[in-house]
C-alpha cells in the first residue's frame, strides 16, 4: 500500500520537482498538489493524505497558518521546506511549534553532496514521518506566550529548591493561600496514576542530550520543565543547519527558566546553563570537571553529522567519567550510540526516549538495541525522570 502525499507550494517548478522525486520512490505517491495554505487545508480534509510537504511563504494562507489549521482539524505528518536564513529558521521553528514534524531546506544542494543523495534523503524523510501518523494526537509545543502548565515534574522541581515560576493566569485565579504545589498535587490526584521514579543516588556533574528529527519539539518539552537553579551544565546536540541553531537557542532561552545559549568556543561551563552545539560545527570539552571549557571546531568533511552526538558524548566521557546523566532522544540514524557506549563504559548513565513517543525511533533504538541505555522513557516524563534522579 502506497504512502499518499499532498505537495503544497506556490511555485509550479518546485511542486513538479518535489512530485517527481516522491513519485520515483516505489512506496510513495503524490495524490494531489496545492498552491497555497487555504487550498492545502481543504485538500487535507477531503483527501486525508498520509503526509503533506509544505512551503512556508505562500499567498492567501501561509504555511505556518496552514499547519496550525490542519493540525487542529485533520492531524497529519507535515514536512516543511524552508530557506537557510535567519528569518527562514524562525519561520521553520514556528511551523514546528504549530505541529509540523520535520523540515528540509528548499535548496537541495544545501542538504546533500549530490543529486542522488538529495533525492534519497527527501524520500526517506517522507517515509519516516508517514510511519508516525498514529502519534499525531500528541500535545503541541508550549507557545512563546505560555509557560509550561504544571506537570508531574513540579514536585521534583521543588526538591531542587527552584525559585517560583512567574504566575500564570491559571495560578492568578486560584484561591487565596493555595500554593502552586498544592494545586499540582490536587491535579495529580485526579490524573491517572503513573509509576513513580526513584533516584539512583548517583552524583552527577553534567547533563548531555542528543537528538535529531523531532528534537526541537522534544527539547522544548523537556527544558521548559527545568528549574532556574538546575544544579549543573547541560550540553545539547541537535542535528540542525548552521543558520538555525542561534534562532533555536534564543527561542528556548525565551521559554525556559534555565539559560539556553548557542555554544561558543571557550565557554566555561556553568550550572543552570544549556549549551546548544552550533550547526555545521563540532562541540567538544577540555579541562577538568570543575573548570571545563567548550571547544567549537570545524565540522569536518568526513563527518556525516555536524554537530555529532558521538563527538560530544565521547568528549564528555573523557572529562566527566561516571558523572554524566545522558539522554538520547528522537532522531534518524544511529548517531549517539558510540558516544553513549563510551559514557556507559566510564560509568555514566544513559537513557533513551521510548519508541511510542518518538517522531523517528532511530537514535534511541540504536542505543537500546546495543544494550547501552538502562531506561526507555516517554517524552512527557523525561524531565520528571531527570529531576527525580538529581534529587539529593
Amino acid at each position: 500500500m502506497s504512502i499518499k502525499v499532498l505537495v503544497v507550494d506556490d511555485s509550479s517548478f518546485f511542486r513538479r520537482r518535489v512530485s517527481d522525486i516522491i513519485n520515483a520512490a516505489p512506496r510513495l505517491e503524490v495524490i494531489d498538489v496545492a498552491v497555497n495554505g487555504k487550498e492545502a487545508l481543504e485538500k487535507a480534509l477531503s483527501l486525508k493524505p498520509d503526509v503533506i510537504t509544505m512551503d512556508i511563504e505562500m499567498p492567501v494562507m501561509d504555511g505556518i497558518s496552514a499547519v496550525r489549521e490542519i493540525m487542529a482539524k485533520q492531524p497529519t505528518p507535515i514536512l516543511m521546506f524552508s530557506s537557510l536564513t535567519h528569518d527562514g529558521a524562525k519561520a521553520t521553528l514556528d511551523a514546528l511549534e504549530a505541529g509540523a514534524l520535520d523540515f528540509l531546506p528548499k535548496k537541495f544542494e544545501d542538504i546533500a553532496r549530490n543529486k542522488d543523495e538529495a533525492v534519497a534523503l527527501l524520500q526517506q524523510r517522507v517515509q519516516q514521518i508517514a510511519s508516525r501518523r498514529t502519534m499525531m494526537r500528541r500535545t503541541p509545543l508550549v507557545s512563546r506566550t505560555q509557560r509550561a502548565l504544571p506537570t508531574s515534574a513540579s514536585a521534583a522541581q521543588s526538591s531542587l529548591s527552584a525559585p517560583p515560576l512567574k504566575p500564570s493566569a491559571r495560578e492568578a485565579s486560584s484561591k487565596p493561600g493555595e500554593s502552586a504545589i498544592s494545586r499540582t498535587s490536587s491535579a495529580s490526584a485526579q490524573a491517572p496514576l503513573q509509576a513513580r521514579f526513584r533516584a539512583s543516588g548517583k552524583a552527577y556533574q553534567l547533563t548531555a542530550i542528543g537528538t535529531s528529527t523531532g528534537g526541537p519539539v522534544a527539547l522544548q518539552r523537556i527544558l521548559t520543565q527545568f528549574p532556574r537553579n538546575y544544579p549543573h551544565p547541560i550540553l545539547l546536540v541537535q542535528h540542525m543547519p548552521a543558520t538555525f541553531t542561534a534562532a533555536f537557542a534564543a527561542r528556548l532561552n525565551s521559554l525556559c527558566q534555565i539559560t539556553v545559549k548557542e555554544a561558543a568556543d571557550g565557554d566555561v561551563l556553568q550550572p543552570g546553563v544549556a549549551y546548544l552545539a552550533p550547526g555545521g560545527m563540532q562541540m567538544m570539552l577540555e579541562g577538568r570537571p570543575s573548570s571545563a571549557k567548550l571547544r567549537i571546531i570545524d565540522g569536518g568533511e568526513r563527518m556525516n553529522y555536524k554537530p555529532c552526538v558521538d563527538v560530544t558524548f565521547g568528549s564528555a566521557a573523557k572529562i566527566y567519567q561516571d558523572k554524566v546523566l545522558s539522554v538520547i532522544l528522537t532522531g534518524m540514524g544511529a548517531d549517539g550510540r558510540e558516544g553513549a557506549r563510551m559514557l556507559k563504559n566510564a560509568g555514566s548513565t544513559v537513557w533513551a526516549q521510548d519508541e511510542e513517543s518518538c517522531v523517528v525511533y532511530g537514535m534511541p533504538q540504536a542505543v537500546a538495541k546495543a544494550g547501552i541505555s538502562t531506561e526507555d522513557l516517554p517524552l512527557e516524563r523525561v524531565a520528571e525522570r531527570i529531576l527525580v534522579e538529581l534529587k539529593r
